[in-house]
């Protein structure tokens, strides 16, 4: 008797332990799966887009480049082919946000080192005081592998066009000439197709990582 009933027992257990987990399967299935957008110009605030481009509602992606990284390599749209990266801006003499986002997005490379597919972009909005030297000195400072992130210098206008033509994330104050930027916060999602796909405040942790979650999405999407 008492044999049937252990039996009993351990049979009742598979079969609760069995139920949780149709019930959670079928909970999982039924959940709304994250779909990551793919920003278009006219979807972002107009003053970090240029006007050329600032109705346009399809088809946008980062244009082609060639800029300088801290080694004095040249830099472009090759170097990223069939990769998904993060692109930020800003200027090794920054006082203010620029420290934090550095920190950030230092730890963000920690957390993608493994991550063949993965890279990193920094563009310097002020090309003309850092040069190929200064970039360098800052990127030993601030631990960059040069495997995985590039720190970009190059022709100022050039930058100021992808930054609002194409990453859609600096301002222009004009009282300094036409090619002024005042930079965001911002870092930019972009996908091997070269699209938009995330913006996210590079100061806050929280934001930084519902970018790592977004991009686990992303990785999946191509996995899929």
């Amino acid at each position: 008797m008492r044999s049937f009933l252990a039996q009993f027992k351990l049979f009742g257990i598979v079969l609760v332990i069995l139920s949780a987990v149709i019930i959670y399967l079928f909970y999982d299935a039924l959940q709304p799966k994250k779909m990551l957008t793919i920003y278009q110009p006219s979807m972002v605030n107009s003053e970090l887009v240029d006007s050329t481009v600032q109705f346009r509602k399809k088809y946008h992606t980062i244009s082609d480049f060639e800029l300088i990284n801290q080694n004095g390599d040249t830099i472009t749209q090759r170097d990223y082919d069939q990769k998904i990266y993060i692109a930020d801006f800003f200027f090794t003499t920054c006082p203010t946000i620029c420290p934090i986002m550095t920190k950030n997005m230092a730890d963000i490379q920690r957390r993608i080192k493994d991550q063949g597919d993965v890279m990193l972009l920094s563009h310097s909005v002020t090309p003309q005081i850092d040069s190929v030297a200064q970039l360098k000195k800052y990127a030993l400072e601030k631990g960059v592998d040069d495997s995985k992130w590039n720190l970009v210098t190059g022709d100022k206008k050039q930058i100021y066009e992808l930054a609002r033509k194409s990453y859609l994330a600096v301002k222009t104050d004009g009282d300094g000439g036409p090619y002024d930027m005042i930079h965001t916060e911002n870092f930019i999602l972009v996908d091997k197709e070269k699209r938009i796909r995330g913006f996210y405040d590079g100061t806050k942790s929280e934001d930084v990582d519902e970018l790592m979650n977004d991009l686990r999405i992303l990785k999946n999407s191509y996995n899929n």
